[in-house]
């Protein structure tokens, strides 16, 4: 839609004559523009100076790795960089996220066997762990760590097992994002507090 000069557009869609719009409106939507566009500045140095930063590390681990004859072919996991005087530190680290396949429905199915054939005397709380642990969210996901967190109860159960081999086998890997934090201390025997930068949704 093509705003006509001496207009403006409200909430509602309506074209509003400037003339007839009460200054404190005109100098509130002045302000909301500058500071968006101040972070929207911001935004993208962010983002140029994670770029920055990752493809520096980079360059200088694959400079560490050719004194050793080594080819990393690029950053593969977390590392971290700590300055000579042990006060700074660089740390980057490679989040996965993670999904399951269609096996996560047979693991169900087995978990399901499993508690069927299990005796009345069995423990209630194993049975409502289960189940919370396949719930869905509001968006129809799967909480991952609730998944997981099944496979590491001690169950010795032979379908049990089968069903957490099923979940382990149905876990891939559907996206990688990594992430750089910078950390500082004023002396070495203090703990690191990391500086408040976040980046992680650039």
């Amino acid at each position: 839609m093509t705003i006509p000069a001496g207009y403006r557009q409200n909430a509602q869609g309506h074209l509003v004559p400037i003339d007839s719009i009460a200054e404190i409106d005109l100098d509130r939507d002045a302000l909301v523009d500058e500071v968006f566009q101040a972070a929207e500045q911001l935004r993208l140095s962010m983002a140029d100076f994670k770029a920055k930063a990752m493809g520096d590390v980079e360059a200088f681990v694959e400079l560490a790795a050719e004194k050793y004859d080594a080819k990393l072919g690029g950053l593969k996991g977390n590392l971290s960089l700590t300055s000579f005087d042990g006060r700074k530190k660089v740390q980057i680290s490679i989040g996965d996220t993670i999904a399951f396949d269609e096996r996560l429905t047979i693991a169900k199915a087995l978990v399901d066997e499993c508690i069927h054939e299990w005796t009345e005397g069995s423990s209630s709380e194993i049975k409502t762990l289960v189940e919370h642990a396949f719930q869905t969210d509001k968006e129809g996901k799967i909480n991952t760590g609730r998944i997981l967190g099944l496979t590491r109860l001690a169950i010795e159960h032979p379908k049990w097992k089968q069903a957490m081999e099923a979940i382990r086998d149905s876990l891939m890997v559907v996206s990688s994002k990594s992430y750089i934090r910078l950390y500082t201390r004023p002396t070495r025997d203090q703990k690191f507090q990391q500086i408040g930068l976040d980046m992680a949704s650039v």
